[in-house]
């Protein structure tokens, strides 16, 4: 069977082009995905020096984290929406002009209201982001959709882990006009999604050839219910983790007498655990099912933080460990499946969950403070140590999966 002109050129190119891993490509977007969540980690960071210089209540502070929340998390479902329908090559370089106009008005805003206007040019960069970085991963993986996943993924959480870092050791010396500092990261950004997108557009045709020859999808009272069970775990998931990201150093503190700098080298510890099982959970689902590894890993963690509330500091520290590394291990599994639950849908999916997932970290770690204040930091680990129990929905998860093997290209 003859093929296009175009599709000849791309393979004399590119041998194989359609069916490796494009490692290059995987980098530029974990690099990207890097810096979007680096710039977005650092608002809530300098949240003390935005109180002091606008005389802000912490009401307003929390319309701030409205602002983010709602351009960021709910914005992400709508835009991979529409890019499913039209797919947009070079959104993802319009994003980051989002981003950099918002970082760099952020640094000079006169008013309270020009803050909250730069967070939301912040937030709408990060929805345009994500659903369509997480198509190019997928386009890009030959395949290997979850290690495509994992890689693009660990670039996001290395980015959030740094963001705080940098506004202690760049920001908070210098004062809020240091902030446009941070908006060259937006440019670079904006100049290596600019090629990726290039990349993009010239095998958007043979990506949607590909998804074309998808499996046919459930019934979608089926698909509905599956999608329902894949938010409850992701519910479940990143409340669990909202407590020990946001808490973990006060319930060491409290609990244990430990000084800060210790408190915070466990917490490191923590989040290079959640970055490694980031890592590892895509390629194990490529390799033995996505069911089996969201399953193992939500359901897994139970019997760990079920004991970490009761144990000693040493074992803490390790259960915390085994908990971040196993648990971690699901998100890449979830929205892989995801998306072959619902061919055609990739932005839609990854923009679902990618929103979710900011979105109930936020929300959870503003419910859980709360919780702390009324009842204690140690209650609000013994009430999200039952949390993975809800993994035992993933047993009524359909299979989807029949891991193929590459086929060869016919020329």
């Amino acid at each position: 069977m003859p093929t296009s002109p175009a599709t000849l050129e791309i393979h004399r190119e590119h041998p194989g082009a359609a069916e490796r891993t494009v490692f290059r490509v995987l980098g530029a977007v974990s690099l990207c995905h890097f810096l979007n969540d680096m710039m977005q980690s650092l608002i809530p960071a300098v949240y003390p020096i935005l109180k002091s210089a606008y005389g802000l209540d912490f009401g307003q502070i929390g319309l701030i984290t409205l602002c983010a929340q709602l351009t960021a998390s709910l914005l992400q479902p709508l835009v991979g929406l529409y890019t499913d329908k039209r797919p947009l090559p070079y959104s993802l370089a319009i994003g980051m002009c989002f981003t950099f106009t918002g970082l760099a008005l952020l640094s000079t805003a006169p008013t309270f209201l020009f803050v909250l206007l730069s967070v939301a040019c912040v937030g709408v960069g990060s929805a345009v982001f994500h659903p369509e970085s997480s198509r190019v991963a997928r386009m890009a993986s030959g395949g290997r959709h979850g290690l495509a996943q994992s890689v693009f993924q660990v670039g996001g959480n290395a980015g959030a882990a740094l963001g705080p870092l940098l506004a202690a050791l760049v920001v908070l010396p210098s004062g809020q006009r240091s902030i446009a500092w941070f908006s060259l990261a937006a440019l670079a950004g904006f100049i290596v999604l600019a090629r990726v997108g290039k990349w993009y557009a010239s095998r958007r045709s043979l990506a949607e050839k590909a998804d074309a020859r998808g499996r046919a999808p459930h019934p979608r009272p089926r698909v509905a219910a599956a999608v329902a069970i894949l938010v409850a775990l992701v519910v479940s998931k990143y409340l669990y983790l909202a407590s020990l990201t946001s808490y973990y150093t006060f319930f060491l503190i409290q609990k244990f007498h430990v000084p800060v700098r210790t408190a915070q080298f466990y917490l490191f510890l923590f989040l290079g655990a959640v970055a490694a099982g980031t890592l590892l959970g895509g390629p194990l689902g490529d390799r033995i099912g996505r069911r089996y590894v969201i399953w193992g890993s939500i359901l897994g963690v139970l019997p760990f933080t079920l004991v970490m509330p009761y144990a000693t500091l040493g074992w803490t520290a390790l259960l915390t460990v085994v908990i971040g590394l196993v648990l971690s291990s699901a998100f890449s599994a979830i929205v892989v499946y995801a998306q072959e639950l619902m061919p055609g849908r990739v932005g839609t999916v990854a923009g679902l969950f990618f929103g979710l997932a900011f979105g109930i970290g936020g929300i959870g770690a503003a419910a859980l403070g709360r919780l702390a204040d009324l009842a204690g930091i140690e209650v609000v680990y013994r009430v999200c140590s039952f949390l993975p129990a809800i993994g035992l929905l993933a047993a009524l998860l359909p299979n989807v999966e029949t891991r193929p093997a590459p086929r060869a290209v016919r020329t």
